[in-house]
């Protein structure tokens, strides 16, 4: 965003700044504080626009266009949200939505079943996965182009609510009608849990939602309950959501008395300081967090207390860099604005939050990181030596600019071509997996597992022939010389997209996580014990990132 460029919105946001002066005005008298100066001019101008401007100015409108503009440039992080999407954003933190239950595709342009959710209500009245959904309440919904967006504004709902769907199923003639009572519908925050080697629990966290720490729990004492003993959370990805359950998660791993993390805030309340209570059920475990550029906020704060405790290993690249708290607050016509109350810091005194001074360059910051070569050498990252910081044990870790771990993976571009590229962007990968799973599925539902799976596809020079041939048919000649670059990449997404869309989750991870070079590395670490605690400089880990960065390179 160019703020140099918006001559446009000066006047409205007057207008935006008016509104707000005259909000905050209005709670200053409700509390019994006097307006400011300021104040007044703004409600002033709000008046005179009202009141005295050659047109009649829609003041609603004009305030719905301005806000975002208004706290966008307060920092990258407070927002406006309009009424019309604050369910939709709430719905993906409170943990459930109303819904019918299914997961599903667009696939030439039709809604199609990927999964039913067990126990709700599209399982209940017998809709199956690989359904096409063609009508909703009567009305055609196939062959218009329609989104993923409208998609999830037709079939969510109100709980209780009643919508007919017409399907089409592979093997029956007849399209199929089923009156679907909108229900309680679970948003996970756990992509896969399992055994990943033996002692070993491998856990995949999406989010920081409300439910995330009971599903969490479970999953650990599930893996537990059948032998793990080291444990993987993998938070690439995980763009953050509640403080408060990071906080939760961390305690499980932590002793009592030890810092998860600090909190300033203008506010009195804002300003805390939040230690392990020692009723953690995993004190003795082994740990080993997995990061990416795309950690943030509440996956740092995670991370940040896990390393700064030295009570585990960080791997992979450095996280996003985001330490400001928000808090949303509903206004009176039901949208909210999420404003920055505080900044959050790890156990060792670093706010991890970069620079957003500039914000074209926050907003290019990725891109940037990628074109100077961080994604591949952490000798690229570079620190700023005023902002370093001691771990509980000695080791040096540097704030300002998210969470460097302690070993470097680089990006793994391995297999990565033109012609993958091409078909990646054409979206055959996941077209040609669910068109094989369609075409196998009671074959591949009934392998159960991952393992299983396997053994039921074909071998991998078959399966590649056969994707080839289906690219091919959709417009993508064959490549062979870089199909035989792209060989072992491409056999093993397929394998894992398909294990995907037969068996869920669970099973694409325990596929695709078998030629993942960052779980290959923590298994590895774990196994030679670099993940013993407490960490030290000894150990030679967090402290010199670029000595972690050439090893990896051997």
């Amino acid at each position: 965003m160019n703020n140099l460029k918006r001559v446009a919105v000066w006047v409205p946001l007057i207008v935006a700044l008016a509104f707000i002066g005259g909000f905050v005005t209005s709670e200053l008298l409700r509390r019994g504080g006097a307006p400011t100066a300021t104040q007044k001019k703004f409600q002033t101008v709000m008046n005179l626009i009202r009141n005295d401007y050659v047109d009649e100015v829609d003041l609603d409108s004009l305030l719905e266009r301005t806000l975002p503009d208004l706290l966008g440039n307060l920092d990258p992080h407070s927002a406006y949200i309009p009424a019309s999407d604050l369910q939709g954003v709430n719905d993906e933190l409170d943990g459930q939505f109303g819904g019918i239950g299914i997961q599903f595709t667009i696939n030439n342009d039709t809604i199609t079943v990927l999964e039913v959710i067990s126990g709700g209500p599209s399982e209940k009245v017998g809709i199956q996965a690989g359904d096409r959904i063609v009508k909703v309440d009567g009305k055609d919904v196939a062959g218009i182009g329609i989104t993923n967006e409208q998609v999830l504004k037709t079939l969510r709902g109100e709980r209780g609510t009643e919508v007919k769907l017409t399907v089409r199923r592979p093997n029956s003639k007849k399209p199929l009608t089923f009156d679907v009572t909108r229900g309680d519908i679970p948003v996970t925050s756990i992509d896969a849990a399992y055994i990943i080697e033996q002692g070993k629990g491998y856990v995949r966290v999406n989010k920081f939602g409300r439910t995330t720490y009971d599903e969490f729990w479970q999953a650990l004492n599930d893996l537990k309950a059948e032998g793990a003993k080291d444990f993987i959370i993998d938070l690439r990805g995980n763009t953050g959501g509640f403080m408060e359950i990071a906080y939760m998660m961390a305690n499980e791993f932590l002793a009592k008395g030890q810092t998860i993390v600090s909190t300033k805030g203008r506010d009195y309340f804002m300003s805390s300081v939040i230690n392990a209570d020692g009723t953690g059920a995993f004190q003795d475990a082994r740990v080993a967090v997995l990061l990416d550029e795309f950690s943030a906020s509440a996956s740092e704060i995670f991370a940040g207390a896990i390393q700064d405790n030295d009570r585990g290993l960080v791997i992979g690249r450095r996280s996003f860099g985001k330490g400001l708290i928000q808090r949303q607050s509903v206004l009176p016509d039901s949208s909210a604005i999420r404003l920055t109350v505080g900044r959050y810091y790890t156990p060792s005194g670093r706010c991890i939050q970069k620079d957003y001074s500039n914000l074209s360059a926050y907003e290019h910051d990725i891109i940037d990181r990628y074109n100077h070569g961080e994604m591949f050498e952490a000798d690229s990252v570079k620190f700023n030596k005023e902002l370093a910081f001691t771990t509980l044990h000695g080791r040096t870790v540097y704030g300002g600019g998210g969470i460097m771990p302690d070993i470097f993976v680089p990006n793994d571009t391995s297999g990565i071509t033109n012609y993958y590229i091409t078909i990646a962007n054409a979206g055959m990968f996941h077209k040609f997996a669910f068109d094989y799973v369609d075409q196998h599925r009671d074959e591949l539902t009934r392998a159960g597992s991952a393992d299983a799976l396997l053994a039921a596809l074909p071998n991998d020079e078959i399966l590649l022939r056969e994707f080839i041939a289906y690219c091919s048919a959709n417009g993508i000649p064959a490549r062979w010389y870089y199909i035989n670059i792209s060989h072992d990449l491409i056999v093993n997404q397929l394998k894992a997209l398909i294990a995907r869309d037969a068996l869920g989750y669970d099973a694409y991870f325990n596929i695709a996580n078998r030629s993942d070079i960052n779980v290959t590395r923590a298994i590895q670490e774990i196994n030679n014990g670099a993940a013993d605690f407490p960490l030290s400089p000894a150990k030679g880990t967090a402290a010199k990132p670029q000595a972690a960065a050439k090893a990896n390179r051997k």
